[in-house]
């Protein structure tokens, strides 16, 4: 299964929430240089998947490789960023150091040499997402697209391998979702690392992912996007009709998702 382009392998991989199976028989693997979007409803086992590859939760059952071994917490090849990250309102940290905490790991720099270096790295990475005007800037005062290109440019500081990003899109605007998406492929093809991005809407994605990985119904599907979002091939996932109809400009529309996982109740 190991391979040095792999990033992530998984073979006949099955999640559980303690005797409850999430989903099960999963196959794929995801490469450096690779763009991967995650979709699914709502409680489909998106986030399982993440807990897993962070070391947070072990399979019920199969295979998984993170770099060639068993997923571990803490694992500094990875950067994360979760659905929510928690900011205090109040706080007057600047973005600067914020992304600095993730390059020290402790926040504590025990020489001004040091301190220097991090912050250099942590202004190199701002500058990698574009926010290094932001450097000085208070993160309460920051909109929601200037954060989540703080919460990269954290995520990054580490000089990642892999990026798994939960539901980066969420609260954006259509022309914020866009940027963002652009600087997360810009950054995969710069920074040759993979990345994994939890999503609801296919479209947003469409443009630049390699692949996608859909959970639906207990089950893993992957492949190119022309592969997998389709009407046949998500009517056998959902076990039910669903009807992927294809607009004009080229954005799709999922039919029958809500009444096949209604049905499911």
């Amino acid at each position: 299964m190991n391979n040095n382009t792999n990033i992530i392998a998984a073979r006949d991989l099955v999640a559980a929430y303690r005797d409850k199976i999430i989903w099960r028989d999963a196959n794929f693997s995801i490469n450096r240089g690779e763009f991967v979007g995650l979709l699914g409803a709502n409680g489909a086992g998106k986030t399982s998947l993440f807990r897993l590859l962070l070391g947070l939760a072990r399979p019920n059952s199969g295979q998984l490789e993170v770099f060639g071994e068993q997923p571990s917490r803490g694992n500094p090849r990875i950067g994360y960023v979760p659905q929510r990250p928690y900011i205090d309102s109040e706080s007057r940290i600047e973005a600067l150091e914020y992304v600095r905490l993730s390059v020290s790991g402790t926040g504590l720099g025990f020489s001004l040499g040091k301190a220097d270096a991090e912050r250099q790295q942590a202004y190199d990475t701002l500058k990698i997402v574009g926010a290094d005007d932001l450097a000085n800037r208070a993160l309460s005062e920051l909109s929601g697209g200037e954060l989540q290109r703080i919460f990269l440019a954290q995520a990054l500081a580490g000089r990642p391998g892999l990026l798994l990003l939960d539901e980066p899109l969420a609260n954006l605007d259509i022309r914020r979702e866009t940027e963002l998406i652009r600087l997360i492929s810009d950054v995969v093809t710069k920074q040759n690392i993979a990345v994994l991005l939890i999503a609801h809407d296919i479209n947003p994605l469409l443009p630049v992912v390699d692949r996608i990985i859909y959970i639906a119904n207990g089950k893993v599907a992957s492949g190119k996007p022309s592969e997998i979002v389709t009407s046949q091939k998500l009517s056998e996932l959902y076990d039910a009709p669903i009807e992927v109809l294809r607009g004009s400009r080229g954005q799709l529309a999922v039919l029958g998702v809500e009444e096949a996982l209604h049905h499911d109740d």
